[in-house]
């Protein structure tokens, strides 16, 4: 506990549910609504970092209750800046719910908050306080190539982003045959050219014996990676196929502990690391991640949330690209900067979002207030 200025007396929880702007369906689901709890820190001196999290649709009111009921009122008078200390506590505190998905997802809404405010208070940015390896970060877009989408639409989309200035696109694959999926994605690199990455997203859906049927039929179309072919679950199954495919294997949007990336590394069960902050339980665990695959020399390429993905990639050497898909724009008046194919890191102290709390507000369906009594 703490007496000091930084002591922490109110935690306020709003959950606003955030419609897509385009249909997104990948081989698996669809993205139906983003349900995006946000957690406001306020410290005896009036301070406060703002932190948030997010799921595609489903257990946003179990990411608030357990914030409200578990974690929340463990914050109270304790010191915002031991951010180490209280990430382990209340990591051991839901011990019986962790380690997964809601869980991680409630940890990130307070760690994301606490660096905010940790960053606002020293007068940095986020990506200058967090190692401030690089500027700016390739930006590529997946705000398009979706699984519903027709050759054609695919061909426009990839061909307006190379036009748009990014350096490439995200198509998703999974249709019911290998040949319309290589049919799709050779008409989509016949239109953009060499100069111009492809990446693949599976979403989970492949068997290993599928996705090497697969990851072969691809051969040839200068892919950046493919994503998610299997299960996260099966360690096994990504060693083997990381063994005998052609391209970068892809995974980390569905794993919750930086152990679970431990384990992918140590068996060369992937090339690219896409540690997500909130399913990956905030800041703190992101840059552990970060600093592994690092140290097996592997790039990180994180999924989603690329407010704060900018400036995460941007404190990492190994930082390789940051995927555009806005989510925050109603409940911000911030926008990500973007300049000759690259993400610009924000300048401004703290996490670089400028929230709304007008909208927030307005549009919250859920929530709740903790403070010191």
């Amino acid at each position: 506990m703490t007496d000091d200025m930084s002591a922490i007396e109110r935690i306020e929880i709003f959950q606003v549910n955030l419609e897509p702007l385009v249909v997104r369906t990948d081989a698996i689901q669809s993205f139906v609504r983003q349900e995006t709890p946000i957690v406001r820190i306020t410290c005896a001196d009036g301070a406060q970092g703002v932190g948030y999290t997010y799921t595609i649709g489903t257990g946003g009111s179990s990411v608030v209750a357990l914030l409200l009921d578990h974690l929340a009122p463990r914050l109270v008078g304790e010191d915002a800046f031991e951010i180490e200390r209280l990430w382990k506590s209340l990591f051991f505190h839901t011990h019986a719910t962790a380690v997964g998905a809601v869980t991680s997802l409630a940890l990130a809404a307070i760690d994301t908050a606490l660096w905010d405010l940790k960053c606002r208070r020293i007068g940095l940015p986020l990506w200058k306080a967090a190692g401030g390896a690089q500027p700016r970060v390739p930006v590529y877009t997946t705000e398009g190539g979706w699984l519903h989408h027709s050759a054609r639409q695919l061909i426009d989309e990839s061909v307006a982003a190379k036009a748009n200035g990014f350096r490439g696109a995200k198509l998703k694959v999974g249709k019911p045959s290998i040949a319309e999926d290589v049919a799709r994605l050779a008409a989509v690199r016949e239109a953009v050219g060499n100069d111009f990455e492809l990446m693949v997203d599976a979403n989970q859906a492949f068997t290993v014996a599928e996705a090497r049927r697969r990851a072969h039929a691809y051969d040839g179309l200068g892919l950046a990676w493919l994503e998610e072919p299997l299960p996260a679950e099966d360690l096994a199954g990504h060693a083997e196929l990381a063994s005998v495919a052609t391209m970068p294997i892809a995974v980390g949007e569905s794993l919750y502990h930086p152990s679970h990336f431990r384990e992918y590394l140590e068996r060369r069960a992937c090339s690219i690391v896409q540690v997500d902050c909130a399913r990956i339980g905030g800041i703190t665990p992101w840059l552990k991640v970060a600093h592994l695959a690092e140290a097996f020399n592997v790039a990180v390429c994180p999924h989603f949330l690329m407010e704060l993905h900018v400036s995460l990639t941007a404190a990492v050497p190994n930082g390789a690209w940051v995927e555009y898909i806005p989510q925050l724009d109603p409940i911000t008046t911030s926008r990500m900067a973007i300049a000759d194919g690259y993400a610009i890191a924000p300048d401004a102290p703290g996490l670089g979002i400028d929230w709304d709390f007008r909208a927030i507000e307005r549009l919250a369906v859920a929530g709740g207030d903790v403070r010191a009594d």
